[in-house]
């Protein structure tokens, strides 16, 4: 019996500290780094979502190396994450980085990408609805010879 209770303790410790790690990313390999921010991001509320979703490709774009992004990433909550991202924005910004110029914060810029995903999530869905209503037409030819 007490062979038993003590696997159950080490089990359930085991478990606690496997689900603590479930706000960090991933970062052993590229793979497991992209699905674990995926995860975060369908998790984050909508108004952090696109800021964590852009501060983490900042963060890619500007370390192409994947050992040196990995080793950045690994463990990193959305948070930081965030924190990360807008120092390279300042980085950029500051250095004249082409793109970077046409914003006058981070928020403008966070604020014009949430603005342009919400109209493609528009027209997507409009055209999804033109697409069901042509799937439910009938036509009929009624000047068939075969009548």
């Amino acid at each position: 019996m007490k062979k038993i209770s003590i696997l159950l303790i080490i089990f359930g410790c085991t478990t606690l500290v496997a689900c603590g790690k479930g706000q960090e990313i991933n970062g052993h390999t590229t793979k497991t780094a992209y699905r674990s921010v995926k995860s975060l991001k369908n998790r984050l509320p909508p108004d952090t979502r696109m800021e964590f979703e852009v501060a983490f490709w900042a963060i890619r774009d500007a370390n192409k190396d994947d050992k040196v992004f990995l080793d950045i990433v690994d463990g990193k909550k959305p948070e930081e994450i965030i924190v990360l991202g807008k120092d390279i924005y300042q980085q950029r910004k500051a250095a004249g980085f082409k793109g970077y110029d046409q914003y006058s914060s981070w928020e403008e810029m966070i604020a014009k990408f949430s603005k342009e995903r919400m109209d493609q999530e528009n027209r997507k869905g409009s055209l999804n609805e033109s697409a069901k209503d042509k799937a439910n037409d009938v036509l009929y030819n009624l000047n068939s010879p075969n009548r």
